[in-house]
C-alpha cells in the first residue's frame, strides 16, 4: 500500500489556478482512475477533475470554495490495498510521490495510516471510528464541513441513512445533544493529536477517516422530530447553479425529496434545495423548541457557542449587514474581458427597427415541421442567416484588428458567437460556419450550446473562434441597448424584444398608423474598423432580410 499525492492539473488551456466548487468523493470513498472526484471552475470553464488513480480517498487538501495554483496536491489516495496493485507497481515497482523507491511494508502491528511510534493514537483513533459493515464513516463533503463548523466529531454521529450514512441533519442533532455525549463518552483522558500520513507538513483541509475521534463512544442521537427525513441517495443529478444553492444553504442534494427523475436518476431543482432547507430549519427549530424549559431557548453546541441556521447557513442573517461575493473565475475573465473591450475600442452604437410581419409568419409556418423533426424552431435562426449575408456584403464587420502587425484581417468563416445568460455570468458559445448549416440545423446547434452554457459543461475550445457575436436581451426584456463589441472582434448585433409597436404604413394612398410586429436591432461596432455609414448599410441588409425572408433562401 502507497500513498499518491494527486496535483490540480491545467484543466483548461495554459490556465494558472481555478477554484474548487465541489468534492464529489470524502476520505474513505473508493475510486477507480478516470472516475470525476472534483468540480473545478477556471476562468474558461466548469471541468470534473479525474482521478489518476484505482484507490481509496485518504485526505482531502482543499476546502470547497478555496482557489488552488495547478500543480498543487488537492487530493491523496492509498492505492494498492486489499490486493491490489499501484499503476507504478505494475510497471515494475512501487514509487511515491516524489518518484522514489517506497521500501517494503513490515507488519508491525500498526495500522498502515499510522508512522511508527503512533501506536496509542491508532488505538484511539480506531475506537473512535463508528461501528459500519467497512469500517468507514459515511458523510458527504458537505455534513463533514458543517460537524467541523459546530464543533462535532463526524466519527461519533450515528447515520440515519441507507448503510449508516450521515447526513447534515445527523450533525445537527449530535450537536444538540453535544453536552451529554461529551460527558457520558469522555474518561478524561486527552485528545490524541492526528496523524498525518503521506503529507509532511501540509495542513489538510479535510482530515482522514478516525482523525476526528476523541477516544469515546458515538452518542445516540435523533433528528428533530418535525424534520423532513433525508432522501439518502447514493447519486443525485442536478446542475452545477442548483449545486451551488445547495452549498449556500448548507444542503448535501443527496438528501433532498424530489419526484423528478433523468434518465433513470433522481433529478433535484433549485427550488426543491430551497424547500428541503426551509423544512429542515424549521425542524430544527421545532426540535430545539420541544424539551427547553425556557420560553425562548437557545440551541448551543458542546463548547457553549451559539449554533442554528445562521451557523449552518441555512438562512441569511438579519441585520442590513453586507455581503460580500467573490471576485473570481468566470465573472472575474468577463469584466477583463469587457475592460479591455472598452477601453481598448471605441464604440458606436447604431439602433434601429425591423418589421418583422413576414419573417413571424414564416416562423409559424415552420415550427409544426421543425417539430416533427424534435426541432424548437425561434428567431434566432433567422437573425443569424441574415446576419451572415450581411457580413458577405460588408466583410469588415467579420474582421479583426491587429494593431501590433497593423493590419485588418477580414476572417473567411462565419463564426457567431451567441451571448447566454448563465448563474457564472455572461457566456457566449460559438456556431461555427453557419453559412454552411440550414434554419433547423442552427436551431438545434443554438439550443444545445445554449443549455450547456447554463449547466456550465461548455469545453473552452466552444467559446473559442467567433468573428461576429450576437446578444439577445430582449428575450429578458427591453428594445434598445449599447452592447460591448467582444475583443477582439469588430461588432455585435443587440435583439429587442419582437413585439406590436405602432408602425406607419401606406394603405389606399393613404398615411395610417397600425400596430406590427417589430425587432428593435442595436449594433456596436470598433469605430477604428468600421465606419458609422458602413454600419448602417449592414444594418439595412440584415432588416432587409428580416423583413423579406424568402432572400435568406438564396443564403
Amino acid at each position: 500500500m502507497t500513498i499518491e499525492e494527486f496535483k490540480l492539473p491545467d484543466v483548461g488551456e495554459g490556465v494558472a489556478e481555478g477554484e474548487l466548487v465541489t468534492w464529489l468523493v470524502a476520505p474513505g470513498d473508493r475510486v477507480e482512475e478516470d472516475q470525476p472526484v472534483a468540480e473545478v471552475e477556471t476562468d474558461k470553464a466548469l471541468v470534473e477533475v479525474p482521478s489518476r488513480y484505482d484507490g481509496t480517498v485518504e485526505e482531502l487538501f482543499a476546502e470547497e470554495g478555496d482557489v488552488v495554483p495547478v500543480g498543487d496536491v488537492i487530493i491523496s489516495f492509498r492505492v494498492g490495498e486489499d490486493g491490489e496493485e499501484s499503476g507504478d507497481a505494475e510497471a515494475g515497482g512501487e514509487t511515491s510521490a516524489e518518484g522514489e523507491a517506497a521500501e517494503p511494508e513490515v507488519d508491525t502491528g500498526v495500522e498502515p495510516d499510522a508512522e511508527p511510534g503512533t501506536d496509542a493514537e491508532s488505538e484511539s483513533d480506531a475506537e473512535a471510528e463508528p461501528t459500519t459493515p467497512s469500517g468507514r464513516t459515511f458523510a458527504p463533503p458537505s455534513a463533514r464541513r458543517l460537524a467541523r463548523e459546530l464543533g462535532v466529531d463526524i466519527a461519533a454521529v450515528d447515520g440515519s441513512g441507507p448503510g449508516d450514512r450521515i447526513s447534515e441533519a445527523d450533525v445537527r442533532a449530535h450537536a444538540e445533544g453535544g453536552d451529554d455525549a461529551s460527558d457520558s463518552g469522555s474518561d478524561g483522558a486527552p485528545t490524541p493529536a492526528p496523524t498525518d500520513v503521506g503529507s509532511g507538513d501540509r495542513k489538510s483541509a479535510v482530515r482522514k477517516r478516525g482523525d476526528d475521534g476523541s477516544g469515546g463512544d458515538s452518542a445516540t442521537t435523533a433528528a428533530a422530530p418535525d424534520a423532513p427525513e433525508p432522501a439518502g441517495r447514493e447519486t443525485t443529478l442536478a446542475t452545477p447553479a442548483t449545486r451551488k444553492v445547495a452549498r449556500d444553504l448548507g444542503v448535501d442534494v443527496d438528501d433532498v425529496p424530489t419526484d423528478e427523475t433523468r434518465d433513470g436518476e433522481a433529478f433535484v431543482t433549485g427550488e426543491d434545495v430551497r424547500a428541503y432547507a426551509e423544512a429542515l430549519e424549521s425542524g430544527a427549530e421545532a426540535g430545539a423548541d420541544a424539551p427547553a424549559p425556557e420560553p425562548e431557548p437557545v440551541d448551543v453546541d458542546a463548547g457553549g457557542a451559539a449554533v442554528g441556521s445562521a451557523t449552518t447557513g441555512a438562512s441569511a442573517a438579519t441585520g442590513s449587514a453586507d455581503e460580500t461575493v467573490p471576485y473570481r473565475g468566470v465573472r472575474r475573465t468577463i469584466g477583463k474581458q469587457m475592460e479591455r473591450s472598452k477601453f481598448t475600442a471605441p464604440h458606436v452604437t447604431h439602433h434601429d427597427t425591423a418589421e418583422v410581419d413576414a419573417l413571424v409568419e414564416a416562423r409559424e409556418e415552420l415550427k409544426p415541421k421543425a417539430e416533427e423533426e424534435g426541432v424548437t424552431l425561434t428567431y434566432m435562426p433567422f437573425v443569424m442567416k441574415a446576419i451572415v449575408a450581411g457580413l458577405k456584403e460588408y466583410p469588415y464587420l467579420n474582421s479583426e484588428l491587429r494593431e501590433e502587425d497593423e493590419e485588418i484581417v477580414l476572417k473567411g468563416e462565419y463564426n457567431l458567437g451567441i451571448a447566454v445568460a448563465t448563474d457564472a455570468g455572461l457566456m457566449v458559445p460559438v456556431v461555427e460556419d453557419v453559412d454552411e448549416k440550414g434554419l433547423f440545423e442552427l436551431a438545434a446547434e443554438v439550443r444545445d450550446l445554449a443549455s450547456r452554457a447554463r449547466e456550465r459543461k461548455l469545453k473552452p475550445t466552444e467559446m473559442k473562434g467567433g468573428t461576429f457575436s450576437i446578444t439577445n436581451f430582449g428575450a429578458i426584456g427591453g428594445e434598445y441597448a449599447t452592447p460591448i463589441v467582444n475583443y477582439p472582434e469588430t461588432a455585435i448585433l443587440g435583439l429587442g424584444a419582437i413585439e406590436e409597436r405602432p408602425v406607419v404604413r401606406e394603405r389606399d394612398g393613404t398615411s395610417e398608423v397600425v400596430a406590427a410586429p417589430t425587432l428593435p436591432l442595436s449594433l456596436s461596432i470598433d469605430h477604428r474598423v468600421i465606419d458609422g455609414a458602413v454600419a448602417a448599410e449592414f444594418a439595412n441588409t440584415v432588416m432587409e432580410h428580416l423583413e423579406h425572408p424568402l432572400l435568406l433562401l438564396s443564403h
